[in-house]
């Protein structure tokens, strides 16, 4: 019997004169299957639900592995021995200019944030973009549910702008054009290069205009354009490369922001996705406050002013009702997670999942006591962490290990006092 030709893994579906591929299949090249195999790469995801999470029905009331699963973690507690859940942990000094600037420094813990004189400082998740550098297509993918405002920011604090089209995005990552259409995209590279040359040698004269907060932003602005700059050779690079080719559909938009849970299910469906074809091995998505009242049954009232409850029953319940499908969402993504296999486990193995929010009570704006947890990653779970005493542990410090996990070679990132270990 004849066996079946392997498939080349640049092998490609064509409609239209734009390519859509598959992911590393089993059929394909076996010297290819075999360096898949030799090692799977680290990757880390970040998770933000920026309104919090109703305490009560997130915490546990005991700690250790024998936890009674409370009524949020009861929607998870299938992948109890995939996730840590921890309590008392938080950065120092989040309360800012307006009652939600905690948002912005969830991934960095840059104190007083929209303080005079405040200057964010670079994220989590962006410190691990940079230590791995383009081994991937990009670096990192940053989105959102509803804006461009996001949690990741650059080392020298200008914010990394989410994406929050799903369908941009598919084509982004997987979407080959035609030969004119990549050489038009490498030329606008070549206009922007002399382009932000011309607007750097105008940098004397600018400061030389505005005020010293005006100048601070200007740093920023040309620290961003510096680091573009030294980028363009390496995204150069990979433009004579063929996008990873999948035999997923390509998303369609949710236009309405009503539909809060869909537009989070679609991010959420798309992360295994930019993992699974090594698109990027690092992943934030920032669930927002989308300002009108989602569609999910029973609920009358908008996300935001739900959360600021006062206790009040009846808005309890509808709020719970709206984190209950943000929790079974992110459920979602956990169940996607472990079941697509890795080259030794599956993808959730071998993904550092960090899921919670920058508020620990929303009612009150009180950005202490947040809910976090850690899925995947290879650590040891099973377990509800409390840290217990008169202040909150650092939260920077459970960052310190997820970046030691990534093979950055660290012992401090923003307020961190060491590293945190459980097992």
């Amino acid at each position: 019997m004849t066996l079946p030709r392997p498939l080349d893994r640049r092998t490609f579906l064509r409609a239209s004169g734009v390519a859509m591929a598959l992911p590393l299949l089993e059929s394909m090249a076996p010297p290819l299957a075999r360096a898949a195999a030799a090692a799977s790469p680290k990757r880390l995801v970040t998770v933000c639900s920026t309104l919090g999470l109703y305490s009560s029905s997130w915490f546990p009331k005991t700690a250790g592995a024998g936890y009674e699963a409370s009524e949020y973690l009861s929607l998870l507690d299938d992948h109890r021995s995939r996730y840590t859940v921890f309590s008392g942990f938080s950065h120092e000094e989040q309360s800012g200019r307006q009652p939600h600037n905690s948002e912005i420094t969830w991934l960095t813990a840059a104190r007083r944030p929209g303080l005079d004189g405040f200057r964010n400082t670079i994220s989590l998740d962006q410190v691990a973009a940079n230590h791995l550098g383009y081994v991937t297509r990009f670096p990192s993918v940053v989105l959102g549910t509803l804006s461009a405002q996001s949690q990741s920011f650059t080392s020298s604090g200008a914010m990394v702008p989410a994406e929050t089209s799903p369908a941009a995005l598919f084509g982004k990552l997987f979407l080959q054009g035609t030969p004119d259409e990549v050489a038009r995209e490498a030329q606008r590279l070549n206009d922007g290069g002399s382009i932000l040359d011309r607007l750097k040698s105008q940098t004397t004269a600018l400061r030389g205009r505005v005020s010293a907060a005006d100048g601070r932003k200007l740093d920023a602005y040309f620290d961003a354009v510096r680091a573009a700059e030294q980028e363009l050779t390496e995204v150069q690079a990979w433009l004579d490369r063929p996008k990873p080719v999948v035999d997923a559909e390509p998303p369609t938009d949710i236009p309405n922001p009503a539909d809060l849970i869909g537009r989070i299910g679609l991010m959420l469906r798309m992360i295994p996705l930019i993992l699974e074809t090594d698109s990027s091995r690092v992943v934030s998505l920032m669930i927002h406050d989308h300002g009108v009242v989602p569609q999910v049954q029973g609920v009358s009232g908008d996300q935001h002013s739900l959360s600021h409850h006062g206790q009040d029953e009846a808005k309890i319940g509808q709020l719970k009702k709206v984190e209950t499908e943000i929790v079974q969402a992110f459920r979602g993504l956990l169940d996607d997670l472990a079941g697509r296999g890795d080259a030794d486990g599956s993808l959730l193995d071998h993904t550092s999942v960090l899921f919670g929010s920058n508020l620990g009570n929303a009612n009150a704006h009180t950005p202490v006591d947040l809910p976090i947890l850690v899925a995947g990653g290879d650590f040891a779970h099973g377990k509800h962490v409390a840290h217990e005493g008169e202040h909150n542990a650092p939260l920077c410090n459970l960052y310190v290990t997820l970046l030691q996990k990534m093979g950055v070679e660290t012992d401090s990132f923003g307020q961190s006092t060491g590293t945190l270990t459980w097992s």
